[in-house]
């Protein structure tokens, strides 16, 4: 009966949230989380009493409740203008249109990479380069984008062995950027085997960068990125220094595959990009498609091994920046903006409603137009459904292809069975695309997805640092908020 008075003389009602207990034996405790992507720490026992509306208006809990958007008090304050502002700003991305426009120019390689998720074709191979027409087409679906803020990189294969092709794109789209007065940044992901003074010099003229693998050590990454000379990590160091001191530190930046064998060395890999003067490492796990998907076999991993080699990565990179060497993990740090910040971090990957399409384009060597990268490698498993259309199509009519339709009825993670009551659910994504190439299905099984196994468990382990961290190590996590680069926001990164 008191506990009924208590509800009934409360002047607060529930907002919409999600919860998940977290913790271990008596430390569990309870996160919620709102559409708009506040969240709280609470204990198992406030958790009904915030429910039934019996919590003590003077207690602190009432008022971070009520400042977080959690509760509202009718009577006093309307939190739906707020809340939508905040909403609208998680959801920004979705005005801009399609901002990363990925130019396939070649599929021509002289690596023959394990995992690699491209149909890669031999460097005197004839009918694998873009041609002249289909790129004059793809810039002109570029500025088509109503997207004031364009990143144009070039992939393959190796795009330097198709430099004719990107020097025309970059020149065509610079004199047109003379009238529309775009943001636009260039980036050519690049073994850097290939480099040549001309090369060089133009990427000085027109601001370049350049985006390469780093496997780690030599022996780590002549295993993962072979080739006939066996001097691959060799020549990628000798590419990285020669891109510095001629174009500055920041003109490249570099990431790693891990393969099974990578796993076994978390810290060899970390040392190896502290003492290559990086400030950001991403650690990738093998992705499903094309040659990886042929070389899984060998090469690949349960998810529960990649997690824990991500935990032991996270925690020795925590030790290595209070060390005094800076160097964040970007796919952390992009989850650590979907948490920490106001703003959605960009990332396609993590993007609900979903990335690609809606803010990815790709223009194949061979003048098909894909919602993302992924999408196009699904052409080495033998699938070609995703294509959008060609790229004499104007944008207008590629973005209308049933394609998109079914991607984005599956793309909408707050919809989705599975993710529509996750706690995790405001900061994380839809991606069908890899659930599409895993089960066969866009939305599918989310009890069996790698990719919520992945994602749940990366942001529990960072929400148990949020809270039980100590200050150093929320410094570490905070450092990497305000140094991130422009292009962990973007690109999903190289994929040569």
């Amino acid at each position: 009966m008191g506990a009924a008075l208590i509800a009934r003389d409360t002047p607060y009602r529930l907002l919409p949230f999600r919860f998940i207990r977290l913790g271990r034996g008596h430390e569990k405790y309870v996160l919620i989380s709102s559409d708009t992507g506040e969240y709280l720490f609470i204990t198992e026992d406030q958790l009904p009493k915030i429910v039934h509306r019996q919590l003590d208006p003077a207690s602190s809990l009432y008022k971070d409740l009520l400042a977080r958007h959690f509760i509202y008090e009718p009577t006093r304050h309307d939190p739906l203008p707020e809340m939508a502002a905040q909403f609208r700003s998680r959801k920004s991305f979705l005005f801009g249109g399609p901002a990363l426009h990925l130019f396939v120019v070649t599929l021509r390689c002289n690596h023959t990479c394990q995992y690699c998720q491209v149909s890669r074709a031999p460097l005197a191979g004839n009918g694998h380069d873009m041609s002249a027409e289909h790129a004059r087409h793809a810039v002109d679906r570029l500025f088509e984008s109503p997207s004031q803020v364009l990143t144009v990189e070039f992939q393959g294969g190796e795009p330097l062995l198709a430099f004719d092709r990107i020097q025309q794109v970059v020149e065509e789209v610079s004199a047109r950027n003379e009238h529309e007065k775009r943001d636009i940044k260039f980036v050519i992901s690049s073994t850097l085997h290939h480099l040549s003074d001309s090369i060089i010099e133009f990427a000085r003229q027109h601001d370049i960068q350049f985006s390469t693998s780093l496997d780690g050590p030599a022996f780590l990454h002549n295993a993962n990125r072979p080739i006939p000379s066996r001097d691959s990590y060799e020549r990628t160091l000798h590419g990285i220094e020669w891109i510095r001191s001629t174009l500055g530190h920041d003109a490249v930046s570099a990431l790693t595959t891990l393969t099974e064998k990578s796993l076994h060395h978390p810290q060899e890999i970390i040392d190896e990009y502290v003492l290559r003067g990086f400030n950001s490492i991403s650690l990738r796990p093998l992705s499903p498609y094309g040659f990886a998907k042929k070389s899984s076999a060998r090469l690949d991993y349960p998810m529960s091994r990649y997690v824990q080699f991500f935990k032991e990565a996270l925690d020795y990179l925590i030790k290595v920046n209070i060390q005094g060497s800076y160097l964040s993990e970007s796919y952390t740090s992009l989850l650590l903006t979907n948490i920490l910040t106001p703003f959605a971090s960009g990332y396609v990957d993590l993007r609900s409603p979903l990335g690609a399409g809606v803010g990815t384009l790709i223009y194949n060597y061979d003048g098909n137009v894909y919602p993302s990268d992924e999408s196009r490698m699904l052409l080495e498993m033998g699938e070609d459904g995703l294509k959008l259309g060609s790229v004499e199509q104007p944008l207008t009519s590629l973005l209308r292809s049933p394609v998109i339709d079914l991607l984005l009825s599956a793309g909408v993670a707050e919809s989705l069975p599975g993710c529509s009551d996750c706690a995790f659910v405001p900061y994380c994504g839809a991606d069908p695309i890899e659930h599409f190439a895993r089960q066969g299905d866009p939305i599918g099984n989310r009890t069996f997805s790698s990719f919520c196994e992945k994602n749940m468990a990366l942001l529990t382990y960072l929400f148990e640092m949020l809270r039980d961290g100590d200050g150093q190590t929320l410094r570490v996590l905070l450092s990497w908020l305000t140094r991130r680069s422009l292009r962990d926001l973007s690109s999903p990164g190289y994929r040569g």
